[in-house]
């Protein structure tokens, strides 16, 4: 009997005279029949075509529905963190939906004249000038704010590319972002939720993943992003891909190829060909 299953099963039965079967995963019924036979504080009886469960001893059912979920006060709850609310409610931060509703980027400037404005309330961030001195600065982001940039945004998912940044055409003035491996949900909310940078581009690996994560921005920008091919890359591709990446990250290259537009689509032929991905790493590599 899992805690989990037999408080999600408690607190749908609480209030309740009855309630069907029907209502309950068939991990909740396992858990609330051994509760029942455990504490004799439920039964489960025939009623039409199907089972019902209902409260036979309530004081013995509020002390365990207590003892897994102590619970507060709605007027007290509501005004607390919630992964606070998760630890009342199950005492575990991480149940429920446990995601933080901000989001802190890692934000670096390549260039000198690169900066951030909240447009409606009036603040600014030099991230030129916080790079030169701190070497790199975050935001507190929401979807629904109004953080904006004149430059174009660059998304990395590996940290070599956001420490060195000499990979870069010449002359960029960017904000270079720092995601590492997945774009977290809360940041491609707020990538579409209004404009953010003059152009969003994205240099991941060569691979299911990155090419799923691109997917994914696009689902959320449309053709207001770009996927950036680094020179050269078939031939690096040939010479440094990897086979064990490729078949590690094949499932998701596999859900992923048909949502990408059709300057990708050379790579990921060529990818298809070799059976290989390749790294972004490979960027500073030389292509023979």
């Amino acid at each position: 009997m899992t805690e989990q299953a037999l408080r999600a099963a408690l607190l749908k039965l609480q209030g309740k005279s009855t309630l069907p079967a029907s209502q309950f995963t068939a991990a909740q019924r396992m858990a609330l029949d051994q509760f029942a036979r455990r504490t004799g504080a439920v039964n489960c009886l025939r009623q039409g075509r199907g089972d019902v469960y209902s409260v036979c001893d309530q004081a013995v059912f509020d002390t365990h529905v207590s003892q897994l979920s102590p619970r507060l006060e709605p007027s007290i709850a509501e005004q607390l963190p919630l992964r606070a609310q998760h630890v009342a409610h199950a005492r575990d931060s991480k149940a429920r939906r446990h995601q933080h509703g901000s989001y802190y980027p890692l934000l670096k400037a390549v260039g000198d004249a690169v900066s951030w404005h909240e447009a409606e309330g009036g603040s600014e961030l030099v991230l030129s000038a916080a790079t030169r001195d701190f070497g790199a600065a975050s935001l507190c982001i929401q979807s629904d704010d109004a953080w904006h940039s004149e430059q174009a945004l660059w998304l990395v998912e590996n940290q070599a590319l956001f420490d060195r940044t000499d990979w870069l055409p010449e002359g960029t003035q960017a904000s270079l972002l720092y995601y590492g491996g997945q774009l977290d949900g809360r940041l491609l909310s707020w990538l579409g939720h209004r404009p953010r940078a003059s152009q969003v581009i994205l240099f991941a690996d060569y691979d299911g993943v990155g090419l799923s994560n691109f997917a994914r921005l696009r689902e959320a920008l449309g053709d207001a992003c770009d996927f950036w091919l680094m020179p050269q890359w078939e031939a690096k591709l040939a010479r440094y891909g990897s086979v064990q990446l490729w078949r590690d990250t094949l499932r998701h290259f596999t859900k992923a190829v048909a949502q990408l537009p059709a300057p990708v689509r050379e790579l990921t032929e060529q990818m298809q060909h070799l059976g290989m991905a390749l790294e972004q790493e490979a960027v500073w590599l030389p292509s023979s």
